[in-house]
């Protein structure tokens, strides 16, 4: 999975090419006046990425008023996730009839479509994330939650799998350890999900070849130069 950073980074934007429509999917944040004079590093990632193609929608996750997922999967009265009853009924919000899920009924200011709706014109799909506690953050968290109707439609509803031909991928950035396992679990989820898992568009980058409990402040001042450095970016 790993190779020099922008020899990857090069690898990556040549396979996004190739796709009719990518939608990148930014899931990092910053207090709103801070993103006034820096973006996460995920995020610069892939407008960098989209800068240098003409096929991509960019998402940023965190804009959008997404509420969580309900847990419809597990209830005690079985699993009522992504039933035909829960589809969305608004043809400018699903308009292919795809989008079901109990959240967008239940909270009408639930923006959850405005995601599936370019994913289901889309035939890649990239998500963007750090690494937080070992995991990825807490908006890709949510909203691949969120999305779990998708993969319960064929698992175990027993319906068509409708994004088996959207293949997927994924940047995964931290300080510290934690990118290289969490993007191969999230490309092994992601495979089960129903996407087209794609290997080359899954990548991660961390700041220090370390562990939690050797960081220091001295490391994350010095993570932007490095960051920049390594993929070959020029800070506007």
């Amino acid at each position: 999975m790993k190779e020099a950073n922008y020899t990857s980074f090069v690898r990556m934007i040549d396979e996004l090419s190739r796709f009719e429509k990518v939608l990148f999917l930014t899931c990092s944040n910053r207090y709103s006046q801070i993103l006034k004079t820096q973006d996460p590093k995920s995020t610069i990632l892939a407008k960098v990425m989209a800068s240098k193609l003409d096929n991509v929608t960019i998402i940023n996750v965190p804009d959008l008023n997404i509420y969580p997922c309900e847990g419809n999967v597990s209830r005690e009265d079985g699993n009522r996730c992504g039933v035909r009853e829960a589809t969305l009924k608004d043809d400018e919000k699903n308009p292919t009839g795809y989008h079901r899920c109990w959240a967008s009924i239940h909270n009408p200011d639930d923006e959850l479509w405005k995601i599936s709706k370019e994913l289901f014109e889309s035939d890649c799909v990239m998500f963007f994330a750090s690494v937080r506690w070992g995991q990825a953050n807490m908006y890709y968290q949510k909203l691949i939650e969120r999305l779990n109707w998708i993969n319960n439609r064929f698992v175990p509803l027993g319906e068509d799998n409708v994004i088996k031909n959207i293949e997927s991928g994924l940047m995964i950035v931290g300080q510290h350890y934690g990118g290289e396992p969490i993007a191969e679990n999230q490309m092994a989820m992601h495979d089960y999900f129903g996407f087209k898992m794609n290997p080359s568009l899954y990548s991660y980058w961390q700041a220090e070849d370390i562990y939690f409990d050797d960081e220091t402040l001295r490391g994350y001042l010095e993570s932007y130069p490095r960051f920049y450095r390594e993929f070959r970016i020029i800070k506007k």
